[in-house]
């Protein structure tokens, strides 16, 4: 036949991948149907960051939204998978300035204007690589409606934003102290800071008093401070007011070391008084809580550092120097003026920049703010009502409540030449500020503000500026807006999630998605965190290159429970390319052995044998199973489902029972089986489609099938006709008796090819019906020589015992048999039984389990505990019979 040409062997993602996906868009299998009737569903991509190429971070979260929109597609929902990409102002500007760098040229070389077009051109390589990347994955984007952070739809939703928060009091323009990136030059949101432990010190200083005052017999107070490079800035000493110690000295003034500086001793409920000696400097242009004192007891501020953190002319002497050499040159005086008392070295948590690294400065700066309080609490109000965000797993509700309810104001002006410029322009004679959404009719009497935009500015309004917000009259904003599900992980749950909630309550008065399914972290197979430094980083392409997209993307659906991290392996990747290659062979047997003509349908239900009703209800489990697991995002629960059905049920027994059939004289026979087969074959491929979907699509094609491409096939629906509990009963015990069998052959090295007596004692007249009407499969897989199925029978001594459901198993193996050692066989399976008995005893007594566990879930677990205890009871009476023959 030509289709044993058309399927190899064995399965090769190579042959198979190629040219597909370049098919299915232009077949423009990835957009919208059309269908008003139908019911809408969309995802908006998180935009990745034109930095760099896609790592295997974002291979797992672009994967499940994949499989979520192509499963909708395929129930016929209206859907929508919005690509698009994220400017990523810092991050970007900072990988551009890395690459001039190289050939030794600066930004500040190449101007503004030819800076931010090599900025440019830089995205549109990167935007190629990704486009690449998503079509190596199989990802089902409508690229018609692709979207980047900085073109001109998203751009006057960001003027919009801006403008309306300002009018509305929400965006004010202020001095204050902030996170300052040196290398980048720019301001830092408090998540854009990443603390980690660095070695440092503390000095302790001596601060002498002005006026020649004694305290506990000293001239001077002792003060420890981790940067004295700062101390050119120090206004005050500070103690708290019901420190007894030091009372009677607040009030006084002592002198900076080696600046001469007079500076008050003052009361601020600020300090702690147990840490240290209960005194702290103050240096308000250089410390964010030193700020909120000085702004209390109205303190100048000092600042002594440029914008590259070198010491600025308030510094002195150490005018030019790095921060940390003034550091050290500071130290050195201090040393040699005898006032250092001591050098204690430390190790403390120090904030660096996420994305340049370098240690970052609080430093005092004009800057941009959006009032968070009023905004926090709409989104947090938002969370109690019928338009809530339903977070998953729904322990992440409570990161997102915690950091609404203790945000700061958000600093959002950045330093920076790639990004929105600030919609603000100064008039160049009076400083007066305009804010607009357009520039000033009269622009050259005005300066538009240098500065730009934090990104996540832009990224919060994602979901709705996609849509075409701020015109609401947009048919894409009028259907698809509030989107379904956004899939993200839970490191950004503050930086992103929280603000597209809050803004989009604010803008559009909705939630911005109805679920947000929190995944956790791709780490290496020791469970660290994938880094450059540590070099065990994975390119998802090159996994790809050797496995194929499909594995890839079953590995990591099946990968973890929502929320958890997941450990990458090759280990794991070898058995997702051997269960492809399992349904590949699968699926050739059952191709290669259909007629050309077969028809596509099921045939009549009376002529279906036990294991035709048995698959079909078991399939039907599996479509009931899987998608209320899909429902609920437990992708490793439902991959679990469909393993085991395609597996054990199709490939193990299904396919085995069908040669028999396949090989028959009766035509009809023959005829009713191949139709069976084509039938949950297209089914499970329908079922897989969503994880696998290469693989699926080229076998599909390849089979008999009605339609174009499974990406627009219908899934496949719970089908009541199909259930039948009591055919699943009755192949549950003839799988288990050919278990039991070849079991007991193997403990005995009793090949399969040669034939044994088999003995079988049934319990009750149902049981010996289904061996007795089946008895050509106990034939075919059990190899009997002679079989007996009775009520009773005379049960030979030296005889192989199994306990089955229903049934006890009898195999005369006189010659093979050691009497002890049958018996301490029975009770190591006794042993598992009790086990067994004991387990399901727990989880049946687990209220939680028995109230929310589904109907038949429960049921089938109490059947489960009656067979074991038949099972033991059985168990234990035959090692009683064969204790009395020792």
């Amino acid at each position: 036949m030509t289709k044993e040409i058309e399927m190899s062997t064995k399965y090769d993602p190579g042959q198979v991948e190629p040219g597909r996906y370049q098919r299915w868009l232009d077949e423009k299998r990835f957009k919208p149907n059309g269908d008003k009737k139908a019911k809408p569903y969309s995802i908006v991509i998180p935009p990745p960051n034109v930095t760099g190429k896609l790592h295997l971070g974002h291979a797992w979260d672009t994967t499940l939204q994949d499989m979520i929109i192509r499963q909708k597609r395929m129930q016929g929902f209206d859907t929508l998978w919005l690509p698009g990409m994220d400017h990523a102002g810092i991050a970007t500007q900072a990988k551009v300035e890395a690459r001039l760098a190289e050939d030794g040229i600066s930004r500040y070389d190449l101007g503004r204007e030819k800076f931010v077009d090599k900025v440019w051109e830089w995205k549109d390589e990167y935007a190629d690589i990704i486009h690449q990347q998503w079509a190596k994955l199989g990802l089902s984007l409508d690229y018609d409606r692709e979207r980047f952070t900085l073109d001109e739809g998203l751009s006057k939703a960001v003027r919009k934003v801006f403008v309306t928060l300002y009018e509305k009091g929400l965006i004010y323009r202020g001095e204050y102290i902030i996170n300052w990136d040196p290398k980048a030059r720019t301001a830092l949101s408090d998540i854009e800071v990443i603390h980690q432990d660095d070695q440092g010190a503390f000095y302790h200083v001596k601060y002498p008093f002005a006026d020649g005052t004694t305290f506990n017999g000293k001239d001077y107070i002792e003060i420890a401070t981790t940067r004295p490079e700062t101390m050119m800035g120090d206004v005050a000493v500070a103690v708290n007011p019901k420190d007894e110690r030091y009372k009677d000295i607040v009030g006084k003034e002592v002198i900076v070391p080696l600046v001469n500086r007079r500076i008050p001793i003052i009361a601020d409920e600020y300090v702690d008084i147990e840490f240290g000696t209960g005194m702290v400097k103050i240096t308000p242009a250089h410390d964010p809580n030193d700020f909120e004192v000085g702004n209390r007891h109205n303190l100048e501020r000092i600042n002594t550092m440029n914008e590259d953190a070198t010491m600025n002319e308030k510094a002195g002497k150490y005018e030019g120097m790095d921060r940390f050499e003034a550091r050290k040159a500071i130290a050195k005086d201090l040393e040699d003026g005898d006032f250092m008392l001591r050098v204690e070295p430390i190790v403390h948590s120090v904030g660096h920049s996420e994305r340049t690294g370098v240690q970052v400065e609080s430093r005092l700066s004009t800057q941009w703010f959006v009032k968070m309080k009023p905004l926090a609490e709409a989104a947090l109000a938002n969370q109690n009502g019928d338009d809530r965000v339903d977070f998953v797993p729904p322990r992440f509700e409570n990161t997102f409540t915690q950091w609404m309810e203790n945000v700061h104001d958000w600093v959002i002006s950045r330093q920076l030449w790639w990004g929105h410029q600030i919609p603000a322009w100064y008039h160049k004679e009076t400083g007066e500020i305009y804010v607009g959404e357009e520039a000033p009719a009269d622009i050259e009497n005005w300066e538009q503000d240098s500065d730009v935009l934090d990104t996540w500015f832009s990224s919060a309004l994602w979901p709705f500026s996609t849509m075409g917000w701020p015109d609401t009259d947009s048919e894409d904003f009028k259907r698809y807006f509030p989107t379904n599900t956004l899939v993200t992980g839970y490191d950004i749950i503050f930086f992103w999630v929280s603000r597209m909630i809050f803004q989009s309550v604010e803008f559009t008065g909705r939630r911005p998605f109805k679920n947000v399914l929190i995944h956790g972290l791709i780490r290496d197979e020791q469970g660290r965190k994938m880094s450059k430094s540590l070099g065990n980083g994975i390119d998802p392409m090159e996994v790809i290159e050797k496995y194929g997209a499909d594995a890839l993307r079953w590995f990591l659906s099946n990968g973890s429970a929502p929320g958890q991290d997941v450990r990458f392996s090759y280990t794991k990747m070898d058995a997702a390319w051997n269960f492809i290659n399992k349904i590949w062979n699968a699926s050739r047997f059952v191709i290669m052995n259909l007629d050309e003509n077969v028809e596509l349908t099921l045939p009549e239900k009376q002529s279906w044998q036990l294991a035709d009703k048995w698959i079909l209800s078991r399939l039907n489990d599996t479509v009931k199973d899987v998608t209320r697991l899909f429902d609920n995002f437990e992708f490793g629960e439902a991959g679990r489902a469909l393993y085991n059905f395609i597996w054990n049920d199709f490939c193990d027994w299904y396919i085995e029972m069908s040669k028999e059939n396949l090989a028959s004289e009766d035509q009809q026979v023959k005829k009713n089986t191949q139709r069976i087969l084509r039938y949950v074959l297209d089914n499970t491929l329908r079922l897989l489609h969503p994880i696998m979907p290469f693989v699926t699509e080229e076998i599909w094609l390849t089979m008999p099938h009605d339609g174009d491409s499974l990406v627009v096939a219908d899934y496949p629906v719970e089908n009541a006709e199909f259930a039948d509990e009591t055919a699943e009963q009755d192949m549950g015990k003839l799988i288990e008796l050919i278990k039991a069998v070849r079991n007991s052959r193997s403990e005995v090295n009793a090949p399969m090819s040669s034939a044994i007596d088999i003995l079988i004692k049934v319990k009750d007249e149902a049981t010996k019906a289904v061996f007795e009407t089946n008895v050509d499969y106990i034939n075919r897989f059990c190899h009997p020589k002679k079989l007996e199925i009775a009520n009773d029978l005379v049960v030979p001594k030296l005889a192989m015992t199994s306990v089955i459901t229903g049934a006890e198993v009898y195999l005369p193996l006189a010659d093979l048999i050691n009497l002890e050692d049958e018996v301490a066989r029975l009770q190591a399976e006794a042993k598992k039984l009790e086990s067994e008995v004991t387990r399901a005893e727990k989880k049946l007594g687990n209220e939680r389990f028995v109230s929310n566990a589904p109907e038949e879930v429960v049921a089938k677990e109490k059947e489960k505990l009656a067979n074991y205890k038949q099972q033991l009871v059985s168990t234990n009476a035959r090692i009683s019979e064969l204790q009395a023959e020792l």
